[in-house]
């Protein structure tokens, strides 16, 4: 007989002879904001799991296959809320006015071989939960070193949380023009505010061809270290108590003592340091086109790996 901690809980409910619908209204009534935070939970989960292509409706029918019983106009609600709604694919439009189009940019990084820093930075967001909240983390790092350049956290996944940790990117390195910037396609990078700012810097903006998650595997790869070392080992206070442990983990501990296979087991930045006349005298990086059908990817096998897991 199973035990009851791999019961789901439709099979506890049918055991006790109560509805679903009274467990979580009974849940609900005690634990309210609890309730909620552990149904965003698994909303994300299902949401990246699917590569953000699942809508409200089949997020629901997820949720109520795990035992939820949930309307889906709430799941919409809460989707809406937290930026999760999946975007339809249109074709760009080049118009005066393009408040209402999106543009997909090249993927660039995929053609690069990188000789030295400030030559390609990559850029992702994550989601961290709290005990009653989530809160957001957007990262920006140097590719070639794998130093952590920019973050920001912030309860609202939007364009202004990229812009600030793009921001503080730009004011560490003032990079030269020519830098090429990559992300995922999501909406606060395809944002005009956030394209604005790039070009503003003299960046080109990079993105990652569609559902390929391997184009970012660097950012993807600081993400998991952050995670596994540092936010699942932690319970938070609240997001000033979180905030102040990810400066301390990426500014002295990440970027300045741990040691990656990458970069020959130094940080990034003693590997940053032990450049010669990085960045003025570095050569630019050489580009890739087709060949046979294929492209040439910087980290494919004979290349620097990646960090240890």
């Amino acid at each position: 007989m199973r035990s009851a901690a791999h019961l789901s809980i439709e099979s506890m409910c049918r055991l006790g002879q109560v509805s679903r619908a009274g467990f979580y209204r009974h849940w609900q009534e005690r634990e309210p904001r609890t309730e909620q935070t552990e149904l965003r939970a698994r909303m994300h989960e299902i949401v990246l799991a699917n590569r953000r292509n699942y809508g409200y409706r089949r997020v629901t029918r997820e949720l109520r296959n795990q035992g939820w019983a949930i309307n889906h106009k709430r799941v919409a609600r809460l989707m809406a809320e937290d930026n999760l709604l999946c975007l339809r694919k249109r074709r760009f439009v080049h118009t005066t006015d393009s408040e209402h189009q999106l543009r997909i940019y090249l993927n660039l990084a995929s053609r690069m071989e990188l000789t030295g820093i400030d030559q390609l930075w990559a850029a992702d967001i994550t989601y961290i939960r709290l005990a009653e909240e989530f809160l957001f983390l957007a990262v920006v790092l140097d590719a070639f070193s794998r130093r952590v350049l920019g973050w920001a956290l912030d309860e609202r996944l939007d364009a202004g949380l990229a812009v600030a940790a793009l921001r503080q990117a730009i004011d560490l390195r003032q990079p030269a023009p020519g830098l090429v910037h990559h992300s995922d396609r999501g909406v606060q990078y395809a944002s005009h505010t956030y394209v604005n700012l790039l070009l503003e810097h003299g960046i080109e903006p990079s993105m990652s061809r569609a559902g390929n998650p391997y184009d970012n595997a660097k950012c993807e790869s600081f993400i998991k270290t952050l995670k596994q070392e540092e936010i699942y080992t932690r319970q938070y206070r609240d997001r000033a108590d979180l905030e102040a442990h990810i400066g301390e983990f990426i500014e002295r501990y990440y970027n300045r003592r741990r040691l990656h296979s990458a970069l020959d087991y130094r940080s990034p930045e003693q590997f940053e340091q032990s450049l010669p006349g990085q960045p003025a005298s570095a050569p630019g990086p050489s580009m890739s086109f087709f060949r046979h059908e294929g492209i040439y990817r910087p980290d494919a096998p004979g290349k620097a790996g990646e960090e240890p897991r």
